[in-house]
């Protein structure tokens, strides 16, 4: 009795494994502090970029409106 309980144990944990790679999580990466900086000083540094082409846009309008 014991033979079988063990090797049905030991087939039971072998498929949860399996079913637990199967159903990954949906938890986002873990993101650190340090990247998450990083990020942030690009996305202003676009935006800045973005802010400096619009104004020369409406400046180099206005100039040849005059």
């Amino acid at each position: 009795m014991n033979r079988k309980k063990k090797v049905n144990e030991t087939l039971k944990k072998k498929l949860k494994k399996q079913n637990a790679k199967l159903h990954r999580s949906n938890k986002p990466r873990y993101i650190s502090k340090a990247e998450r900086a990083k990020m942030e000083a690009e996305a202003a540094a676009a935006q800045n970029q973005d802010v400096v082409t619009e104004t020369e846009q409406v400046n180099g309008q206005s100039e040849e409106s005059k």
